[in-house]
């Protein structure tokens, strides 16, 4: 690899031919500041924070897209460039809601932490005239807040680039130019799909969940009801990040005592009904594949994915499994089977879901989710909303003694954690599918060519004397590349897995957000899904199909699976909708 040799402040510093300003500094532990800056992403030199001295340079240029150059001379810090971001600085809160107590990104704004590293406050900007604008409220999952937009563009680049869907963008000129959708739609007129992928980039508030936990404190505190928790898998490899844990910590049983002691009645744990989902999907795939069913099978866990098939690919919708999602497989389960167990009428029943996933909100209000006439999960919210929620009534989560899970519906295996990263629900579809076409028990129940980060896999088994291929995707951008090989005849799968988020759960739109800085040099997926994989390596069953808790709920409630009854309260139907950008 070349190594070209320039001075930054001074020193001298080496970095591979090719590198950015930005990219020399870092790799040399220097820190440039960046708002609008997402590598490989929004590379556009916008904001203007990111500005350093370079010699012989007549202005000060964006480290974030200026290429080194061998003997070039660096400054990051000088006087003329500490004052040129103090002052971009002081002009984005000129037009901007300063109304940061009531924010809730106070404390984890990129632009807030920024104002106070150099010196901007409450009396350093240049007031005036400000764009109007008006909250839009009318997703189910989100608010859009352009009173706090700083036009950084990170939103409409992941929508565009990363997600190909391209619903929002860049209205009006100059003083006007403002974020929203075509022909001033709200944006849950549009083709959106919740997956919040851009609520995760945006570096201020102007961007966020809608926010349900008061109905949670609210259910809680009624004698009345009997209030349920169940917790994704991801959670448990996010959650540690927004207590100060570093990236990549396992927090399940610090998870499960925080969950008790915010007054739910039962903590269950999302990994059962990941279990259960497979036992649905594993046998409908077999049926399909004895049977000459409609094939490529699809995934149908991923709610983000499920929208944006109905919108972008309608004419694919008899490939989609017709399992529900582990969420609303466990909601159905909660408020029939648990429920008559119990003794507990249905209706005073509240389940509540914590998920890293926005789409969830959406999915909870969908058509073919009440499976006992009332919904099947009551209340959605994202991993962000519980830490809020832990926060608030003073749990002080660190010192926490690690607790496990309620049962019967705590109970999972390994193959149910990997469902929150990439590749994972085909990894475990195909540790049950496998002995169930073969009637062999696998030597080994690792299929770790499914693994990793990358947004299309491919892989090809033996099973049974009959060749299975299959593919995994993650991002919507890779989805559409995908499934239009597969419409055109370029590819031929039997099998295919689709997550709406790149690298799948662990990278939702609802897990804890991280500053540019963080996230153009780590990788998110990469770290939260070692998390699950390692539980899973450790979980002495790593088979969904020998759960005791899911062969019990068979022997004595549905029967077997693909049954009648499980057909009535695990399974879903799908819609054909228009597109609206």
């Amino acid at each position: 690899m070349e190594m070209i040799n320039l001075k930054i402040n001074g020193v001298d510093v080496q970095a591979p031919a090719g590198s950015t300003i930005l990219e020399a500094a870092r790799l040399n532990n220097i820190e440039i500041p960046t708002l609008c800056f997402l590598k490989e992403i929004n590379e556009i030199g916008a904001c203007r924070i990111c500005v350093v001295e370079v010699k012989g340079a007549r202005t000060l240029v964006t480290s974030c897209v200026y290429p080194i150059n061998e003997g070039m001379e660096v400054w990051t810090s000088s006087p003329k460039v500490l004052e040129s971001r103090k002052k971009t600085l002081q002009l984005l809160l000129s037009n901007h809601d300063r109304k940061c107590l009531s924010c809730v990104r106070s404390g984890n704004c990129e632009l807030q932490q920024l104002c106070r590293a150099y010196g901007v406050d409450d009396e350093s900007y240049y007031d005036g005239e400000r764009t109007v604008s008006e909250l839009d409220c009318s997703a189910a999952h989100m608010v859009r807040d352009n009173a706090k937009c700083i036009l950084c563009r990170r939103c409409t680049s992941t929508c565009e680039k990363i997600q190909g869907i391209g619903v929002i963008g860049a209205n009006g000129r100059g003083f006007k130019t403002h974020i929203g959708s075509q022909f001033a739609m709200g944006l849950g007129e549009t083709s959106c799909v919740s997956c919040g992928q851009c609520i995760a980039v945006c570096p201020v508030g102007a961007i966020y969940e809608k926010d349900r936990t008061q109905e949670i404190f609210d259910a809680i505190a009624d004698p009345k009801k009997h209030v349920v928790v169940q917790v994704a898998p991801a959670v448990r490899a996010a959650l540690g990040e927004e207590f100060g844990y570093e990236i990549g910590t396992d927090v399940e049983g610090k998870l499960a005592a925080s969950l008790r002691r915010l007054g739910f009645d039962k903590v269950f744990d999302t990994n059962f009904s990941a279990d259960l989902t497979i036992m649905e999907e594993a046998t409908e795939f077999v049926h399909r594949v004895q049977n000459g069913g409609k094939l490529p099978m699809i995934t149908s866990c991923s709610p983000g994915w499920i929208k944006y098939c109905e919108h972008y690919f309608p004419d694919m919708i008899e490939n989609l499994s017709s399992c529900k999602s582990p969420q609303q497989m466990f909601g159905a389960t909660a408020k029939s089977y648990y429920a008559e167990k119990e003794g507990i009428p249905k209706e005073d029943m509240v389940v509540v879901s914590v998920m890293p996933c926005t789409a969830k909100k959406f999915e909870i209000g969908r058509d073919d989710q009440d499976a006992n006439g009332v919904p099947d999960v009551d209340i959605a919210i994202t991993t962000r909303e519980l830490a809020r929620m832990i926060k608030r009534v003073g749990i002080d989560f660190r010192n926490l003694e690690d607790e496990e899970f309620d049962l019967p519906l705590g109970l999972g295996t390994g193959a149910a954690v990997i469902f929150g990263a990439t590749g994972g629900v085909m990894e475990a579809a195909l540790r049950t599918a496998v002995e169930k076409l073969t009637g062999e028990e696998l030597p080994a129940p690792d299929f770790t060519d499914v693994r990793g980060v990358q947004g299309i896999k491919e892989a090809t088994y033996n099973v049974a004397g009959m060749e299975v291929k299959v593919a995994v995707a993650s991002g919507l951008g890779n989805a559409r590349t995908l499934l239009n090989m597969v419409k055109n005849g370029e590819a031929d799968y039997h099998f295919i897995e689709i997550m709406g988020c790149p690298g799948g759960c662990v990278n939702g739109g609802g897990q804890p957000q991280q500053p540019g800085r963080v996230r153009n040099f780590v990788d998110l997926r990469a770290k939260r899904a070692e998390v699950l994989y390692n539980i899973d390596k450790n979980n002495p069953i790593r088979k969904s199909h020998e759960n005791p808790a899911i062969i019990e709920l068979y022997d004595t409630y549905l029967g077997e699976p693909g049954s009648h009854r499980a057909h009535e309260l695990l399974h879903t139907t799908y819609v054909k909708r228009t597109i609206n950008k």
